[in-house]
């Protein structure tokens, strides 16, 4: 059968769908767990394990500085970095429409076994579904990530205090802006390109350098306005920023201007906020900037005790503004 096109029985159990694993995933994907061809994977472990799960629906598929298949890898790998583990076994569900290319539904395979190769990690276990056509946009994937917790301390909104520095590892908005200009066709030469990017090299070092850090969360949808809000809620304390610190490029800079977005609301994909004990913060900033990742890593505000609950802007122009959490996805579909 030619293989230019997704069919329903791709999703069937039946013989194209098994010629569909053998062809294209254990090819692209093989490792001696997931030769088993088991509904789920047994993976002994005595430590201390992380698990988690997310659905990648990105609109566009493919955009600068990555597609949906990287980002589904990346995405599942930095929710396990973000609670101190390091990322070792991926699942994969793929949700194909019929008709969708095979070239393409290839071409994200590659992508994501090119991803998980450079991080370390393996698919270990998945699931195929094939839908009538209209019954989904193109291709929906989901991964769930399992990892090891690598010290013994835990990373809580709770060990967060008064004085507490926050920084950010790396330049806002990148990735949200991509996908929009992408998803638009806008041709306003701002060649914005995601940082969509696993941030196990540039986190894990550092988590084995130093007790310093004591919360981790990277700022996808809702951007870090929302992120921050989120964690100001959860310790019961305030944060204040400083717009003039927080790194941001002037390409994103010009078209959040143009187009009316704030950027403190837009997603990324390879970045994170981290809250560190005061004493060392300027320490932790110089072990991210050993990094590719983190050479923009910057210390952009501080834990208060009021306003609790509420994150404060301190502005460029010498005033304050509250950051609200955001209400309405600006951006739908980013990831």
């Amino acid at each position: 059968m030619r293989k230019d096109k997704i069919l329903l029985g791709h999703g069937s159990g039946g013989r194209l769908m098994h010629n569909l694993i053998k062809d294209l995933l254990l090819k692209k994907l093989d490792n001696l767990v997931l030769k088993e061809l088991s509904d789920s994977a047994v993976i002994n472990y005595k430590e201390r394990l992380c698990f988690t799960t997310d659905s990648y629906v990105v609109n566009p598929l493919k955009f600068p500085g990555g597609d949906i298949g990287k980002l589904s890898v990346c995405g599942s790998i930095n929710d396990l970095v973000m609670l101190g583990a390091k990322p070792e076994f991926l699942s994969l569900a793929l949700i194909i429409e019929e008709g969708f290319e095979y070239r393409a539904l290839e071409n994200i395979i590659d992508s994501i076994s090119l991803t998980a190769r450079k991080n370390g990690v393996n698919f270990v276990t998945g699931d195929i579904k094939v839908v009538e056509k209209g019954a989904c946009d193109k291709i929906f994937i989901n991964t769930s990530g399992i990892g090891r917790i690598i010290k013994n301390k835990k990373l809580s909104v709770k060990n967060i205090a008064p004085q507490d520095k926050i920084i950010i590892t790396g330049n806002i908005a990148q990735h949200g802006f991509a996908v929009l200009t992408k998803r638009k066709e806008l041709d306003l030469g701002f060649n914005i390109k995601s940082d969509c990017a696993a941030l196990t090299g540039l986190i894990i070092p550092v988590l084995k350098k130093t007790n310093a850090i004591k919360f981790m969360r990277d700022p996808t949808r809702g951007g870090i306005a929302t992120t921050l809000n989120e964690i100001a809620e959860a310790a019961r304390l305030g944060i204040i920023i400083e717009e003039k610190a927080i790194p941001i490029s002037q390409k994103v800079r010009a078209a959040s201007e143009l187009l009316g977005i704030d950027p403190l609301y837009v997603a990324n994909e390879g970045s994170a906020l981290l809250v560190v004990s005061s004493k060392v913060a300027k320490k932790v900033v110089a072990l991210l900037r050993r990094h590719p990742l983190g050479r923009n890593a910057k210390i952009i505000g501080e834990v208060v005790r009021e306003p609790k609950g509420q994150v404060i802007l301190n502005t460029v122009l010498g005033t304050q503004r509250i950051v609200d959490m955001l209400t309405n996805e600006p951006l739908p579909r980013i990831c």
